[in-house]
This record gives C-alpha cells, sequence and structure tokens, in this order.
C-alpha cells in the first residue's frame, strides 16, 4: 500500500469526517456546485452519464453521492472507490452497497499498485484542487491513475481553478478563505498550466471551463 503521507496531504483530506460527510451533499451540490462555483449538479451527472462504464474506479469519493445518482450502464458493475480518508470510504461504500464496491485507501500522488484489472473508466470529480503543490506538480495524479486504466479507457472529472474569467467575486474570495484554512490548494491552478500538460502527455483529451470548473475528458487509445 503506497501510504507516503505528508502533512500537507494529511490536512486537505481531514476535514471530511462523519459529521461533515453528514451535510456533505446540500453543501457541496446545493449550495457550492451551481450557486457558487458556476458549475450546475446537472452538469456533473451528465459528465458521469456520458463517461461511465460498467468497470468503473472513483477517485476521491466524498459522499459517493454522484455515483448514486449517476447512471451506471447495467445493474451490476465493477465497482471500486479510491481515498485516502477512511471516513469517505466507509460512507460511500455503505450509501453505494447495492453495487458491492471495493475500496482502496491510497495516497494518489504515490505510485498505486493493486492486485486487480485495470478499468474501463475512472471518475476523479473535486479532488485536484484539494491536493498540495503546483499544477505541475500535481498532474502525476493522472499518470498513476493512466496506468491503471485499460486501452479505450477514459478518465473524467472536475477541479476548481483559480484564474477562470466566469468566477463571481464570491467564488474568488471563497476560494481565498479555503486555500488560507488548507481545504484548497489550488492558488496557483490555471487553466493554460493544465491544458499545456494534457497537451504533453496525452493525444487525446477535452477541456472546458465552466464558471470557476474546469471539467476534463481523457481518452486512452486501444492497443
Amino acid at each position: 500500500m503506497n501510504m507516503e503521507i505528508n502533512e500537507e496531504v494529511i490536512r486537505g483530506q481531514q476535514v471530511y469526517n462523519k459529521f461533515t460527510l453528514a451535510i456533505y451533499d446540500v453543501a457541496l451540490f446545493k449550495i457550492l456546485t451551481g450557486p457558487v462555483w458556476g458549475l450546475s449538479t446537472e452538469r456533473l451527472l451528465t459528465l458521469y452519464n456520458d463517461n461511465i462504464t460498467n468497470n468503473h474506479m472513483d477517485v476521491g469519493v466524498g459522499s459517493g453521492f454522484l455515483l448514486d445518482n449517476c447512471k451506471f450502464p447495467s445493474t451490476r458493475p465493477r465497482l471500486a472507490l479510491m481515498d485516502l480518508n477512511q471516513d469517505c470510504l466507509n460512507h460511500s461504500s455503505k450509501r453505494l452497497q447495492r453495487y458491492n464496491p471495493k475500496c482502496y485507501r491510497r495516497n494518489i500522488l504515490a505510485p498505486i499498485t493493486i492486485d486487480e484489472l485495470g478499468f474501463d473508466s475512472i471518475s476523479m470529480n473535486y479532488l485536484l484542487h484539494c491536493l498540495p503543490g503546483t499544477m505541475t506538480e500535481k498532474m502525476v495524479v493522472f499518470e498513476n491513475l493512466y496506468k491503471l486504466l485499460n486501452p479505450g479507457g477514459v478518465i473524467f472529472g472536475s477541479t476548481i481553478i483559480s484564474d477562470s474569467n466566469d468566477s463571481s467575486w464570491f467564488a474568488k474570495k471563497l476560494m481565498k478563505l479555503y486555500n488560507k484554512k488548507g481545504v484548497f490548494c489550488n492558488t496557483g491552478d490555471n487553466i493554460q498550466t493544465l491544458t499545456r500538460i494534457l497537451s504533453d502527455q496525452y493525444e487525446n483529451f477535452e477541456l472546458n471551463v465552466i464558471g470557476s470548473a474546469a471539467q476534463f475528458v481523457i481518452y486512452k487509445p486501444t492497443l
């Protein structure tokens, strides 16, 4: 198990516990996502519905809300949950128990190993902006997850960026507060760097800015 964890990594995820997870859905998907970040919950679910497969892994699972509300291609998908926070894994796995998910407690900033077959889709929503380091340093996450992705598979998700022209005054103020408290670490996360790094590493990807968020879809070529 890759559990090389520094203080910044711990601080970024420890805000999520059984108490905060109890109000997570309302706080994030009713109050913040649309009104503040400018990316509607419906659009997030559309991203999942358009890209999720029956062989899926979700990384940075939060409360499991999106997996609970999206539409899998079948009623019996193979589902894996990956997070550093055990409370998030416990909460989400219980919520999604109808799918019998397998849980992996991992630090995704370090190389990831699992004794399982690869996945056809991997989602990573609202995670990058919580990780420590510069945008360039965070991109190792894509490298680590790409190795778990089967040929023809897709990685998709969203992250909050600091330089969107569509960010509201309140969104910028809240981002500044979250960065000060260590909940976010995205002061230097900008769309130019994200676009450049994705262009350097992947032949086929989509990247769209909506409000304060950037949505991404990365396609792995078939062999």
